[in-house]
């Protein structure tokens, strides 16, 4: 089994990270950045694949990567994993839904809450010790899903008609468009960026461009918020208006 996944600040990597390394003691996870990614996925029958939910749906990118790539797909066996700051409902069968079309097997889902990430928002926040035991408690729940997939009985979270009134009715029915498409809404404040490169280099988006010394955000955000997570000078916003917290994985562990 090999490793597949889209994160942002991190969390979705080091949940994929720790799954493999309970499951077949392996570090051979990949992300859908890395132009390698598609010849491992090819070369492999069975995969896990993770990503952050948002909104109760899959990220852009990563919507286009499995729909681009459509080919790929036939025949295998994948497991999801959905990181996310609270819910999902579906986290994990929106993904589930979207392979099976392409002649994907999913043989169980698993939804994981981790720190959020939304730094530019108060809701969700937590203590340092408060995330600190989400993270623990995520590597439980993995060391357990392992434990129970080994033994022939995969969990099905977010599989499942209830799960997908669950994610329907509590987020995705009034906030499809915020997934639907890229976003224009990153906002950089000049007055605060001293164009140190960091958020370009960082966008999987290619999203952001330096110009005249200072970076400038086009319309193409995939709402990872990577770029706002690690700014030195707290200049980039999306969803609100200021930076509450930034955060990393990298704080927990």
């Amino acid at each position: 089994m090999i490793g597949v996944y889209f994160s942002g600040t991190g969390n979705t990597k080091f949940c994929v990270d720790k799954f493999l390394k309970e499951y077949n003691c392996s570090k051979n996870s990949f992300s859908i950045e890395d132009n390698e990614t598609l010849k491992k996925i090819k070369n492999n029958s069975e995969i896990v694949i993770g990503y952050p939910v948002q909104y109760s749906n899959i990220p852009k990118i990563m919507r286009d990567y499995i729909v681009d790539n459509w080919y790929i797909w036939k025949g295998k066996k994948v497991f999801i994993i959905a990181t996310m700051g609270f819910f999902s409902g579906d986290g994990a069968g929106v993904l589930a839904r979207l392979l099976n079309n392409y002649g994907a097997v999913t043989i169980g889902g698993l939804h994981l809450k981790m720190p959020d990430s939304i730094a530019d928002e108060r809701a969700l926040k937590r203590s340092f010790e408060e995330n600190r035991k989400l993270v623990m408690k995520a590597e439980e729940k993995i060391y357990k899903t392992v434990s129970n997939i080994k033994n022939g009985k995969p969990p099905q979270e977010g599989l499942g008609i209830a799960y997908y009134f669950a994610g329907l009715l509590g987020q995705r029915l009034y906030f499809f468009w915020k997934t639907k498409k890229y976003t224009d809404k990153l906002k950089i404040n000049s007055l605060k960026c001293i164009g140190c490169g960091l958020c370009k280099r960082l966008c999987p988006m290619n999203n952001i461009t330096i110009t005249n010394g200072i970076a400038v955000s086009r319309d193409k955000c995939t709402m990872c918020y990577r770029c706002i997570s690690k700014c030195p000078k707290q200049a980039i916003t999306l969803l609100g208006k200021k930076i509450i917290e930034q955060n990393d994985i990298n704080r927990y562990l």
